[in-house]
Order: structure tokens, then sequence, then C-alpha cells
């Protein structure tokens, strides 16, 4: 049997989907809650604490709890990378996030800053780099009306990106395309892709670096990028507020066997 608040929260949720309350709305107040018999102080705080970590409701101080005015961002996940967006056009990856959810967006929600540094371990491995080499970071910040929804640091080998606009500091995308048409300008086009997931409790930092509520979750992506002879041009980690995305996936299912008898 769940837990109290878990069942509070199922409830309220299931009243803000059918439109019960509206986005902008301030859901009761907790004392109005506990005088209704829906559980105890600590039973609606727990309540309200999930629906906020699941995204669909804010909770500030002075205003209460509210109903998100808009979704979850739609986190594309294949489509994200169609070359035809940075190749031929300039729908860099987080823009293509925000036009796939209806959403507006300016170059100006990416900040970056951009480092050489010695390669920590999971990077040196991922380049296939021996430990202690140099590789370039560039870090983002990237916002959605002004509040951060996640982070991603790229890392590069120095000789596949020095003197290009990878290496600029200057806020926003690496240029028109963004870094993989850099890279792709370079001689270096991507050819396949590998990401791996996984959630985690975020650190204090990162708390703070993206605003999240108390115990609010993140998403972790590990990012590496190939060209089409298996060299790694860019390895990447983000780090997403788990309640501000909604990850999306579609793809062709594979039929080895089919292809191993088409073969013969």
């Amino acid at each position: 049997m769940a837990p109290k608040w878990r069942e509070l929260a199922d409830k309220l949720a299931g009243q803000i989907r059918i439109g019960a309350y509206s986005p902008g709305e301030r859901l009761p107040h907790i004392r109005d809650l506990v005088e209704a018999g829906e559980g105890s102080k600590s039973t609606v705080h727990a309540a309200y604490k999930a629906l906020e970590a699941e995204g669909l409701v804010t909770s500030s101080r002075g205003h209460g709890t509210v109903v998100r005015q808009s979704p979850p961002l739609k986190r594309l996940g294949i489509d994200r990378y169609d070359k035809a967006k940075w190749r031929d056009g300039d729908e860099v990856a987080f823009i293509a996030d925000r036009v796939a959810s209806g959403r507006t967006h300016s170059r100006g929600d990416q900040t970056q800053t951009v480092t050489r540094i010695e390669a920590p371990p999971a990077v040196a491995a991922a380049h296939g780099l021996a430990p202690g080499s140099s590789v370039y970071a560039r870090a983002r910040l990237v916002k959605e009306a002004g509040k951060p929804t996640h982070t991603l640091t790229s890392y590069y080998r120095p000789e596949h990106v020095e003197g290009t606009r990878i290496v600029d500091p200057a806020p926003g995308p690496a240029g028109r395309g963004g870094g993989f048409r850099v890279l792709y300008d370079a001689g270096y086009e991507i050819d396949h892709m590998r990401e791996e997931l996984f959630a985690r409790a975020s650190t204090p930092e990162e708390t703070k670096l993206l605003m999240l509520p108390g115990g609010e979750p993140v998403v972790e992506l590990h990012r590496t990028a190939y060209t089409a002879d298996g060299t790694v041009v860019e390895f990447a980690i983000g780090v997403h507020a788990a309640s501000r995305f909604r990850w999306s996936y579609d793809f062709d299912v594979p039929d080895s066997a089919h292809s191993k008898g088409s073969s013969r």
C-alpha cells in the first residue's frame, strides 16, 4: 500500500491534469488540506514536494505552491542531432528541443566558459588519451526564460579544435550550426553517437546553479560523438534538472537476425 503522502500527491496530480487546478493557480494552503482531513502537515508537505519534483508545480516563499505555467521541455533523443538542423541550418541541439516543445528561444539562452585543462580520468578514457593529457573544456549553462534547465560540458582534443570557434568563449553557440558544424567544417563529421543516462541526487553546487528545489534529483548524460572511422571528437557530460525535461526517443527497431539472414 502506498504511503499517505503518495496517495495525496497522486490525487492532486490527477486534479491538475484534468484542469481542476489551472496553470498559475495556487494549490490550497497546507493547513487547509490538514483541516480537510487529507493528512498531517508532514504528509501534505511531502505530497507537495513530490509534485514539485515531478515538474507539476513550483514552490516559493510568499507565493505558495503554484501549478506550473508550462509543461517540461521535450528533450529530443535522436532527432535533436539531425544533420539537417545544424549542418544545413542553425538549429543547434538545445534550440531543437525548444522548437519541438513549442517554446521561444534565444541564442543568448546559452552561456559558456572555455578552458584548457588536464583531462579528468573519464574524459581521458573516452578520448583514449594518456592520463594528464590536455583537453579543452567548453562548459555551458542553458536557460529558459531566465531559469537554468541544464549544464553541458564538452571536452575536445586540442588538435581537433585549436583555432576554431569552439574555443571562443563568447556567449551563445559556437557560430552558425554550433559545435558540430565547427567540427564538420574542420573535417570531423559526426557519424554516430552514444548516450548514457542515469538519475542521481544533485550536489549542493548543482542545486544552487540550477536553482533546484530541495531534494530534486538530476539526470546526468554522457555523450560520445564519433566520426565514421571511430575517432572520438567530443565527449560531453550534461546535468539536467529532472523535472524540467521529458525525454523523447523515436527510432527504427533493429532486426539483427533479419540482417544476418539477408547477408548470406
